[in-house]
């Protein structure tokens, strides 16, 4: 993408599901008029705006001053400060464990390592998602399979998940795609009735909720990301959230040089009792996380009730599909604003064409977050260079990696591959009259369709 998301928390109150209903509840506004569509930008015409969108990240006097008694305590790998922002963290979410990572890549890497990941396994996931959630997968020997979305709320369909079940599958791996929130009763329901684990991939979904419990707390293990782009950032850094004793001490090993911690204990009380790496999360980080918590709430509460307003405006622009939450989801997180853009109501207007257009009128649009180069993952071509490493020419039979590309096949994906556009979290926390901005261009490029065929 363009644009990317740049790239892919204690609660004293939570982003209120309330305030969402409340703003969704009003009467939609006038749609624009066509007096309001003059000429397109692209063509010479004059934008619908010149002002920036809100930047992103925002830092204030109060990160500088958190961070600035780290460097000079000379103590800047993980030490007091990351435990402080793991037990804030785990307290925001409604969780009994929090571990803090260097990223959220490894977040997953790790949660997939303490559950014993390996060659021969397979783990059920989507095909709509970013690289870094099979590259764990994949580092691990282990066979993404994927299951076809929902085109209407673009996760993993539930519907699609058992067919793909097998001996050796070990898992459900949900992505909470762009802040969304998967079926997570019908998922835990499957895992149940399989004895499968479940790892949420919620690291486009901060805040997010399905019945008023947080994301990442509601299988066995949940995966965060901190990166620039998220709506809650330090840079770089993840988290893995979880209930389980054991398990995450397991966690913590492995994420620690496989170090004794906790049930993991060494045999000879000196060694290292598991095998492990470092993906330890920095004092200086988990400082700087420890002060954008303080306002991630409140930023996500704008988000939502600016999502809300946008979401009645855009009703009225044919060709403009946006996606839809189930039912019971209580809370959006709203990391990407995303439609599904139907070039035949706009005259055939090639995609590029509509988000350059957008662009020359001030509002940056991009293709979607998990597909930079226009493939889902079941494409992906880290996939089939894996496939060709030794490891899995050794492991899988070379008939079942040949039939893999048709066995994998996901239309449903492949079809919102080609609609999607969408905006940057960024830019809903703004004003209503910057969510009024991007429907009046998305309503003068519908207008002017024919002249930018």
């Amino acid at each position: 993408m363009k644009e990317r998301p740049v790239s892919r928390r204690d609660f004293l109150s939570t982003a209120s599901a309330g305030s969402l209903a409340a703003a969704a509840a009003q009467p939609p506004p006038a749609a624009p008029g066509k007096a309001q569509a003059g000429a397109p930008a692209l063509l010479g015409g004059q934008p619908i705006r010149s002002r920036p969108f809100p930047p992103w990240p925002i830092w204030k006097e109060a990160d500088e001053k958190a961070i600035l008694p780290v460097l000079q305590r000379g103590v800047w790998s993980r030490d007091k400060r990351v435990t402080e922002a793991e037990q804030r963290f785990a307290r925001m979410m409604g969780a009994k464990h929090c571990l803090a990572t260097c990223n959220g890549t490894n977040a997953i890497y790790t949660a997939f390592r303490a559950l014993d990941l390996g060659p021969g396994d397979e783990v059920i996931t989507t095909p709509y998602t970013f690289v870094a959630s099979i590259q764990p997968l994949l580092l691990s020997g282990a066979l993404p399979v994927f299951a076809d979305i929902d085109p209407v709320t673009w996760q993993i369909d539930p519907d699609r998940i058992e067919a793909k079940i097998t001996r050796n599958t070990v898992a459900l791996f949900p992505v909470h795609i762009i802040g969304g929130v998967c079926d997570m009763d019908r998922i835990n329901a499957i895992a149940r009735k399989h004895n499968l684990k479940v790892v949420e991939d919620a690291c486009e979904a901060h805040f997010g909720e399905w019945k008023n419990r947080k994301v990442g707390t509601l299988g066995d293990l949940g995966c965060f990301s901190f990166q620039t782009g998220k709506a809650l950032t330090c840079g770089e850094g993840g988290a893995i959230l979880g209930e389980s004793d054991a398990l995450m001490d397991r966690c913590y090993s492995f994420h620690n040089l496989g170090r004794p911690h906790g049930s993991v204990v060494s045999k000879n009380k000196s060694g290292h009792p598991i095998v492990g790496s470092k993906c330890r999360m920095a004092e200086y980080q988990a400082s700087i996380l420890m002060t954008q918590m303080e306002v991630a709430v409140a930023q996500a509460q704008t988000r939502s009730e600016n999502a809300a307003y946008l979401l009645k405006k855009l009703a009225a622009v044919p060709g403009i599909v946006p996606r839809t939450d189930y039912a019971q989801v209580t809370h959006t997180a709203f990391y990407y604003f995303g439609i599904r853009y139907q070039k035949d109501k706009f005259d055939g207007l090639h995609r590029d064409r509509f988000i350059s257009a957008l662009g020359a009128e001030g509002i940056p649009a991009n293709k979607g977050l998990g597909v930079i180069e226009g493939l889902p993952m079941n494409k992906e071509e880290a996939l089939f260079a894996a496939f060709q490493s030794k490891l899995y020419q050794r492991v899988y039979a070379r008939e079942k990696l040949a039939a893999y590309p048709a066995e994998n096949d996901c239309p449903l994906c492949d079809s919102l591959v080609e609609e999607t556009v969408g905006f940057h979290q960024r830019m809903f926390l703004g004003t209503k009259e910057d969510m009024d901005d991007i429907c009046r261009a998305v309503q003068k490029v519908y207008d002017n369709r024919k002249k930018l065929v």
